[in-house]
């Protein structure tokens, strides 16, 4: 009998996306679902980052070199450079959206068998990239009491193995929300010197940061040039998810060249996508502000509503747009189903993603889900009269 691989049997199905089938299914039973489980923002994507595409003179649309345009790389230094970043075009590689930097980060640092430290919950799809390049995620769980924040330095300590390469983090993160101070950041960079690891950081959202506190690239640590990949996209930051643009950045040649070789492989990434990318960078200043201020207005109006309902409780997420949530539920891939399945309030629903897909750990999260606060305030404020609603004839609630 034909079979197909054990990578194929052991890559895990996104618990943001593995509830489509239910949502269609509601859709077509003429139910309106708010999308609360992806981070597919519904602000518009910058007019001037698409006219540049239409305005292109391009008779043949080529190739671009493996690493990207170098007009583009040239236009990410100087927006790095605005956001206290120091690097090189040389040093920026353009990359198939943020998912092909985290591969190609996984593939040229680690080998099949080696293990990534990530702090739990986090982005599900790190434990299929890891999947993927053959790698074992040792996750240190942060809990929802403390806000998430980074697990204690002594935790990180005691699960690095002689096959420890590198650890992860998503700042701000998603899916908590949580901001990393400066403090942790520095001790992470302390951590990865002292062992010798890589410390990959995934900076998507930097703009979105609703705290007074001075933001800190991994890539700002000094002492650590060798050790630090940062992880980017231009995804969120100016919501052009289709676009597929993101970079892998770093000041350790060999591990740039190692990338580069993969980058080869698959030849180039997008081209018109890196005209979008180009473009971006010239985006007048207050684009940000306009954006920050509406979900930060989103994110005040989804804390307040869940934390008035009985038995939920919500911390404040300081960046991203997404929040974590404890319900008074007893499975968290129940209920999102039940939600989508055999939930309505008038005629609407709310489509959430379970938060057990965001852990490593078997059995956290089991009443816990994730919200992505991408919608305008009127789509929040319906979808959380539905989860209102529906908490009160659950039938699998628990005090």
């Amino acid at each position: 009998m034909i079979r197909i691989s054990q990578r194929g049997v052991q890559m895990p199905a996104s618990p943001i996306r593995k509830l489509v089938p239910y949502a269609e299914a509601a859709k077509q039973r003429g139910i309106t679902v708010y999308h609360l489980n992806i981070g597919q923002p519904d602000i518009e994507t910058p007019p001037a980052i698409m006219q540049a595409v239409k305005d292109m003179d391009m008779p043949i649309l080529e190739y671009s070199h493996s690493a990207g345009n170098e007009s583009y790389r040239k236009k990410l230094v100087q927006y790095y450079k605005r956001v206290g970043v120091a690097v090189t075009h040389e040093q920026v590689m353009i990359t198939t959206g943020g998912s092909e930097a985290i591969l190609f980060a996984f593939f040229a640092c680690l080998d099949a068998g080696d293990e990534v430290i990530i702090p739990e919950p986090f982005y599900a799809n790190y434990n299929g990239f890891a999947c993927e390049a053959g790698v074992t995620v040792v996750p240190i769980p942060s809990t929802i009491e403390t806000g998430f924040a980074l697990p204690a330095i002594e935790d990180f300590e005691r699960v690095i193995t002689d096959r420890t390469r590198a650890i992860l983090i998503c700042n701000p993160n998603n899916p908590t929300g949580y901001v990393y101070s400066r403090e942790e950041i520095e001790a992470l960079g302390v951590i990865c010197k002292k062992h010798q690891l890589y410390l990959f950081s995934d900076e998507a959202y930097r703009e979105f940061r609703y705290t007074e506190d001075d933001y800190i690239s991994a890539l700002q640590l000094s002492g650590v040039d060798d050790n630090v990949v940062l992880l980017d996209t231009i995804s969120k930051r100016y919501s052009a998810c289709g676009a597929r643009i993101g970079a892998l950045v770093t000041k350790n040649k060999e591990v740039y060249a190692a990338a580069l070789k993969f980058g080869q492989a698959r030849l180039s990434p997008p081209g018109l996508a890196q005209i979008m990318g180009e473009a971006a960078v010239d985006l007048p200043p207050d684009y940000f502000a306009a954006t920050k201020e509406e979900y930060e207005s989103r994110r005040n109006l989804l804390v307040q509503r869940l934390n008035a309902m009985e038995g939920v409780f919500c911390p404040n997420p300081g960046g991203a747009f997404y929040a974590i949530a404890k319900l008074p539920i007893d499975d968290c891939d129940r209920f999102c189903q039940w939600l989508l399945e055999s939930f309505e309030y008038k005629k609407q629903t709310v489509m959430l993603a379970p938060a057990t897909g965001f852990y490593a750990t078997p059995g956290l999260g089991k009443n816990e889900v994730r919200f992505a606060y991408v919608l305008n305030r009127e789509a929040i404020a319906a979808a959380m009269d539905c989860l209102e609603q529906a908490l009160k004839v659950y039938p699998g609630q628990t005090a």
